[in-house]
């Protein structure tokens, strides 16, 4: 049975989130900012509490979380640990907390009674990979919204793909989604990681330009775009978190 409080704390957060501003306008006032400019207002409209930021801690995630640790170390960040990252992920993510001081990291992990349904022999990625997205990112990633208004993401429009033409500021539906990279180049990352000497992803020297799940990326040489290591031979180029509406 649900309790008056929750039916209570369920009525503030519906009134809060039809009071944030629109997304479009944001995006009008945001359009040319500086990344760190982008977080302060997400920070000063939504508030702390309500506001989360969604890192792979992969090759280019820390110049954005060094970013926010410079706006604020305890804006909460989610990462998707989805039971098929490698390890040196998982241990850069460990280094990343410790060097930029964040506050809180929440790691989600998949559904234990999805996986058993649907990837029971974790063979899924190599038959259905949209449907292994789903079940290990994008459905953890809107559990962990929830309780959230807004969320900011590392996007770029140099990445290229759907992400060509990204604005800064859009509509998630009940949610805004911040993209404060969204006009950077690449050299503006790299001056970032040089700025503030942030240690690089570990498999970068590997020959990595992109970091997901193990079995869907692979090497890429220099002169291919920033994501040609991600599911390699396929035209799949998203993971989906970014293609449907978290809400």
């Amino acid at each position: 049975m649900t309790s008056s409080t929750d039916n209570r704390s369920a009525a503030a957060s519906a009134a809060a989130r039809s009071a944030l501003p629109s997304a479009s306008a944001l995006n009008d006032s945001l359009g040319e900012a500086s990344p760190a400019a982008v977080i302060e207002a997400a920070l000063r409209r939504i508030g702390r509490d309500r506001l989360a930021l969604v890192s792979s801690f992969g090759t280019e995630s820390a110049a954005l979380l060094k970013v926010m640790a410079d706006v604020d170390p305890a804006i909460p960040v989610i990462f998707l640990d989805t039971g098929w990252l490698f390890e040196e992920t998982l241990a850069y993510r460990d280094t990343l907390i410790a060097a930029l001081g964040l506050k809180d990291v929440r790691s989600i992990q998949p559904s234990e009674d999805a996986l058993k349904r649907e990837d029971s022999g974790r063979e899924l990625w190599l038959s259905d990979p949209d449907a292994c997205c789903r079940i290990r990112k994008v459905e953890p990633l809107a559990r962990a919204l929830t309780s959230f208004d807004a969320w900011i993401n590392g996007r770029k429009r140099f990445q290229g793909g759907q992400r060509a033409d990204i604005p800064v500021v859009e509509d998630d539906g009940a949610r805004l989604k911040f993209n404060p990279f969204a006009n950077a180049s690449r050299e503006d990352i790299e001056a970032i990681y040089a700025s503030a000497k942030l240690p690089p992803h570990p498999l970068v020297a590997s020959g990595f330009l992109s970091v997901g799940c193990m079995p869907c990326t692979s090497r890429a040489s220099a002169d291919e775009g920033a994501r040609a290591g991600r599911w390699r031979g396929r035209a799949k180029t998203e993971c989906g978190i970014h293609t449907m509406k978290t809400s």
